[in-house]
């Protein structure tokens, strides 16, 4: 049986480093971007079973990929876990709590995240 494929996209590197060794450790197969736009090229070249999305970053931000992703008929179905830490800084960004319920995300988690929290949004998501 094929691992499941999660994608990470996160600008913050200690992030997606931690997050990958967790669930590579759990024996999933993991791929990893850098910012929204390599999100992107990352899905077309291999559509994730997962996608782990950050909400702040440059270039453009994980809402927007959210959005985009669940209206397009090829990754709609794809799980996405919003992880972020926009709750402590909507009062100093243009983010927002309304942003964040309005996309069509799967999972919300705040971060910093638990990794055993982490873990099981990821098997609940995955359905392994």
């Amino acid at each position: 049986m094929a691992k499941e494929y999660i994608l990470i996209v996160d600008d913050d590197p200690d992030f997606v480093e931690t997050v990958s060794m967790l669930l590579e450790n759990k024996g999933y197969e993991v791929g990893k971007a850098y910012d929204a736009l390599e999100g992107e090229n990352a899905i077309k070249k291999r559509r994730p079973d997962l996608l782990v999305l950050d909400v702040m970053m440059p270039k453009k931000s994980g809402y927007e990929l959210c959005k985009e992703l669940k209206a397009n008929d090829w990754t709609k179905d794809i799980p996405i876990m919003l992880l972020t830490a926009v709750a402590e800084a909507v009062p100093s960004t243009t983010y927002s709590h309304y942003q964040g319920m309005t996309t069509e995300a799967d999972d919300y988690v705040s971060k910093p995240v638990d990794p055993a929290t982490l873990a099981q949004a990821v098997e609940r998501l995955i359905g392994a």
